[in-house]
């Protein structure tokens, strides 16, 4: 199966907003107890999760998954830090692309892929404002475009 492909669980769509995507990568997650419970039930949050490498790790920062409502006392910390998986060479050219001014590992969406979690990482450049303004411009034109030819068929 290719990368970012399976169940769809949750999706970041301000991280496509907010940031010029340039290469993906898809990571294995840590996760503890009841966390794959809940992640089935599709209750994840990516909206305001991040990753950072710290000491040789990738860990994704802010990503919300609610409590498992039959969990009673194995229940975890809903925004906890998690750590993610990838090989020793795919770390070190993040590193490396991330020590660049202005990019950043951003979680475009969670998935299950063969019974296990994944995480689809953007490298991405953040956007200015006329960035934003000049995509928002472009998507109304094509909606427009695909309005007028429907009416027209």
């Amino acid at each position: 199966m290719a990368k970012g492909h399976g169940k769809v669980l949750a999706q970041n769509k301000k991280a496509n907003f907010d940031y010029a995507i340039e290469e993906t990568l898809e990571a294995g997650i840590v996760l503890q107890g009841t966390e794959i419970k809940s992640i089935r039930a599709g209750r994840v949050n990516l909206k305001d999760s991040f990753a950072r490498i710290d000491r040789g790790e990738v860990k994704i920062i802010n990503m919300h998954i609610s409590p498992y409502e039959q969990g009673n006392r194995f229940n975890h910390d809903p925004t906890r830090t998690r750590k993610l998986l990838l090989h020793r060479k795919q770390i070190d050219k993040l590193i490396g692309q991330t020590q660049q001014q202005g990019y950043s590992l951003v979680p475009i969406k969670m998935y299950i892929k063969d019974g296990f979690a994944k995480i689809l990482l953007g490298v991405g450049r953040g956007k200015k404002k006329y960035d934003k303004r000049e995509d928002l411009k472009k998507k109304q034109m094509k909606r427009d475009v695909d309005r007028a030819m429907r009416e027209r068929d």
